[in-house]
């Protein structure tokens, strides 16, 4: 006992080394994360010139809203909001459903479901090859889906790896809440949203804030699937104008404004005003997040 005593400094001296470490790299990843937004964010608000000529560092230099204006002013680019947001909104609670819906059978036993095993390697297999691009376009085509904001939403509807993350959440809950509910009379159905649903509201959180960043940031299939520049979603708007510079569907006088502001506080605006919805929705998500991640994939 006494040998344990006496060892016992240094293990905590060895501990308090490992914390100062541990947090010295936290603190390094942090502001790796960060400080690339606030120099964006600084950019937006300074001067062409000052951007321009790379005198922007963590602090706007010579403080506008110039760009701010540019960008309020187009309709264009609110209509874009409006879409992305629209997307959002159909496609994370359709997400989430149909999640629910696969992950459930998925999580039972070989004994509950013959046939999970088969099913589960199909959706397995759809996460490592994909049909190709010209045949994912034509039957999105053949449906009639083109242009309109079901062609956003519907070929991403069942996003396999959200059902790989909720079926391991799902094995986790304690088998006596289900046998508890047989025994009332209870059908699968209102187990699954009576039980399961409830007690999954971490991984749940954690499955709807990947898909609004998927909604959200998804571009390629805007530009692929929209023929009216109308219909774009926001990261296509900003692609064609900040990316391509595609100037086709502006007004001259909308042209003009844009050539007297510069490319780098044009972007930069843009980029911050396109990830501030996530921003502002990632605070009431985050007391789900890490425990929604860990615990849904705790068992394989």
């Amino acid at each position: 006992m006494s040998n344990f005593l006496g060892g016992w400094p240094a293990v905590k001296k060895h501990f308090d080394g490992f914390s100062v470490l541990n947090t010295s790299f936290l603190i390094l990843v942090s502001l790796i994360c960060v400080l690339p937004l606030i120099h964006i964010i600084a950019v937006s608000f300074s001067s062409s010139t000052a951007a321009a000529t790379g005198q922007v560092k963590l602090w706007p230099v010579d403080f506008t809203l110039a760009s701010y204006n540019y960008t309020a002013s187009r309709a264009a680019f609110w209509q874009s909001m409006l879409v992305s947001l629209k997307r959002i909104a159909i496609g994370t609670p359709l997400n989430l459903l149909l999640t629910i819906l696969v992950a459930y059978p998925l999580s039972k036993s070989t004994g509950s479901f013959r046939l999970r095993v088969v099913y589960a390697w199909i959706f397995f297999m759809t996460m490592l090859f994909h049909g190709g691009l010209i045949p994912w376009y034509s039957t999105i085509k053949q449906y009639n889906l083109l242009d309109t904001i079901w062609a956003l939403v519907l070929p991403g509807a069942v996003p396999v790896f959200s059902v790989v993350l909720l079926l391991n959440f799902f094995r986790e809950v304690p088998k006596e809440l289900e046998e508890a509910a047989f025994i009332d009379g209870a059908s699968h159905w209102t187990t699954l949203w009576n039980i399961y649903v409830p007690v999954s509201k971490p991984a749940l959180a954690t499955l709807a804030l990947f898909s609004m960043v998927d909604h959200w940031n998804s571009w390629f299939d805007g530009l692929l699937l929209m023929g009216d520049p109308r219909h774009y979603p926001l990261q296509s708007y900003i692609q064609t104008i900040v990316i391509q510079q595609n100037l086709s569907n502006m007004s001259r006088d909308e042209a003009l404004n844009l050539a007297l502001i510069s490319d780098r506080t044009l972007k930069a605006s843009q980029i911050f005003l396109g990830s501030l919805p996530i921003i502002a929705a990632y605070p009431f998500l985050q007391k789900y997040f890490v425990k929604g991640i860990v615990l849904g994939s705790v068992k394989g």
